[in-house]
């Protein structure tokens, strides 16, 4: 392996706009498209091509690979701007990397089909708003839409703190101010306390990890600010669940106040393939925090939020996953079978059957 030939993989990547390139030891570089991971017809890698491929990675963020690493997340930009967010990991004592293809340009909601209703929920003064799905299914993408949204229209000081940086924004209205862990700030921790002593109205944070940042965001939400960040969750009634249960037993009757006072909405997501297995279409969950989801919150009934979701449809434009399944079933956009392999529920086909 040499760079000439890494970085025509990439550009192979882009080209063919898979979302994510593997390397792996005793076996050819694979491409995931469209969802489904192909076997190049490359040679196998060595372990020497592996390594390469990781100094070469941690050569353009300008620092060293730990000697001591397990896995370790980084970014890599080829000459003509195609960026790549990068998990550089061992496995069975070699080094594997996956890289997942950054789209050159941020969509806008309509070219990413996400639900019209974003460009609402992101006028909210104040709170948090959270991005949620298993990885891989466009919560990043999701997220850099909405904080452009908002760059373009409206005057106001973003600042994002990631880990790395995957989308690169440019000032438009607003001031984009983008750090990375590691680079320009040590921890989220950290780089959360420090946001706040510079002027902020918007504030992005890359992902939802550990206590430290959840309640970094709530107390940023609760001090008059907008936040933004994701988390490894189904939906809207798990996202819940998942941020109190971070907390100690004796403090989660508080945590869940102060959720629903801030909590302004969640957008769940899963990639789903379409009726001529072409393309990947984005299946979105919407909850907005009304009084009786605050309500939910509050008593811990959790269970009742998708009822809730699915009542408050045609008033406040949420809907559930199912409520969007049926709806792309009923277009013909997916099958049966894909919506049933994606559905939580027990029931999906008679919820269909009598839409």
């Amino acid at each position: 392996m040499d760079i000439k030939t890494l970085n025509q993989i990439l550009e192979i990547a882009f080209a063919k706009r898979v979302s994510d390139v593997h390397f792996e030891v005793d076996n050819p570089p694979f491409f995931r498209a469209h969802g489904q991971l192909l076997r190049s017809k490359l040679a196998s890698l060595k372990p020497e091509d592996t390594e390469f491929i990781a100094a070469t990675i941690m050569e353009n963020n300008q620092r060293d690979l730990p000697a001591d690493f397990t896995e370790y997340d980084a970014s890599y930009s080829l000459a003509n701007s195609g960026r790549f967010r990068v998990s550089i990991f061992k496995q069975r004592g070699h080094i594997g990397i996956v890289m997942r293809v950054i789209p050159p340009e941020i969509g806008d909601f309509e070219k990413l089909q996400l639900p019209a209703v974003l460009s609402e929920i992101i006028k909210a003064p104040n709170g948090l708003i959270l991005v949620t799905g298993p990885t891989g299914n466009g919560k990043s993408t999701t997220l850099a839409s909405m904080i452009n949204y908002i760059n373009e229209k409206y005057a106001f000081n973003i600042i994002t703190i990631e880990d790395p940086i995957e989308f690169l924004f440019t000032s438009a209205k607003s001031c984009i101010i983008q750090r990375e862990v590691g680079i320009d700030t040590a921890d989220f921790g950290s780089a959360l306390k420090a946001s706040l002593r510079m002027d902020p109205d918007v504030i992005m944070v890359g992902e939802l990890r550990d206590l430290e940042t959840i309640d970094a965001c709530i107390k940023a939400s609760e001090t008059g600010h907008l936040v933004f960040s994701t988390l490894h969750t189904q939906n809207a009634a798990s996202t819940i669940n998942r941020i109190i249960g971070h907390y100690p037993p004796d403090s989660q009757e508080i945590v869940r106040q102060r959720l629903a006072d801030i909590l302004v909405a969640t957008v769940s997501l899963r990639l789903v393939e379409n009726q001529t297995n072409d393309s990947l279409i984005p299946v979105v969950e919407v909850m907005r925090t009304t009084t009786t989801i605050q309500g939910c919150i509050r008593d811990g009934h959790l269970d009742e939020i998708e009822g809730h979701i699915e009542k408050g449809a045609a008033q406040y434009q949420m809907q559930s996953m199912d409520q969007h399944l049926i709806k792309l079933c009923n277009s013909g956009l997916i099958t049966m079978n894909e919506a049933k392999r994606v559905s939580t529920s027990m029931d999906l086909e008679r919820k269909l059957t009598f839409d």
